[in-house]
């Protein structure tokens, strides 16, 4: 039944991943996201249900429009399944309870300021206003251990990316200050801290490969909301392992 059940979530995540593809690119635009109804950026053709499958649509055309053969990006069916992905994962680690749906938000949350921030290089703020009061629900129902913890984690999480704007004059967007506070409140104090080096890390290692590929100056405006994404997933999944594993050596 429990294989039955993570086949239900990766479905349920290839839907939501779906729409939240919808949100990340329209959201940022201030447009609806029910109207006008999913077209062909192209030809502006409206997409029908066969043309709407997660993935699987994609897999089957090619990746090009049906009517003019516009090629269409990869990053909508990676969105699809990885969402899918990582609802299973979820349900796969903490089964059923509210725990789970604080997962589901906060991984809906990170999954659609990915797709925002690498269209437009922009975390809006709509985004993060909605997912904020479902956060706070999830913590006051499932709360960290200590339960102010949270609470803690996010005004650490904020103060400290407002600091390091602060100090380097712009260097970190005010969608990314906003976006760690509402880490700090799913994560606590010491994963906000760990997200915030493991982003660090990640942001650094992407940025050189890209740099190096496009043979671009250092300038050069790179999107760091997909290193935090991964970095904040990796320390909500396995946060505690890391640090238990860090103060091991000493």
């Amino acid at each position: 039944m429990e294989m039955v059940y993570t086949i239900m979530f990766f479905l349920f995540g290839l839907v939501f991943g779906s729409f939240y593809n919808v949100v990340g690119l329209r959201i940022p635009k201030e447009e609806s996201i029910v109207q006008p109804p999913s077209h062909c950026t192209n030809c502006q053709r409206q997409l029908t249900a066969r043309d709407l499958v997660p993935v699987l649509s994609y897999l089957f055309l090619g990746g090009k429009c049906r009517s003019c053969g516009y090629r269409i990006s990869w990053i909508y069916p990676l969105v699809e399944l990885l969402t899918g992905v990582l609802f299973a994962f979820a349900y796969w680690q903490l089964g059923w309870g509210i725990e789970l749906m604080v997962a589901l938000f906060f991984i809906s949350l990170l999954v659609i300021i990915v797709v925002s921030d690498f269209a437009y290089m922009l975390i809006p703020d709509k985004v993060l206003l909605f997912f904020l009061p479902f956060l706070i629900i999830g913590r006051v129902l499932s709360p960290l251990t200590p339960w102010w913890d949270s609470f803690l984690g996010a005004a650490v999480g904020f103060c400290l990316l407002y600091g390091i704007a602060v100090v380097s004059k712009g260097g970190m967007g005010g969608g990314d200050i906003k976006l760690f506070f509402l880490i700090g409140l799913a994560l606590g104090t010491m994963n906000v801290l760990l997200t915030l080096f493991l982003a660090a890390v990640i942001g650094m290692i992407v940025g050189v490969l890209i740099l190096t590929k496009r043979q671009q100056g250092r300038k050069t405006p790179i999107p760091f909301g997909p290193s935090i994404a991964l970095a904040a997933i990796l320390v909500y999944f396995y946060g505690d392992s890391f640090v238990n594993w860090y103060l091991g050596f000493w």
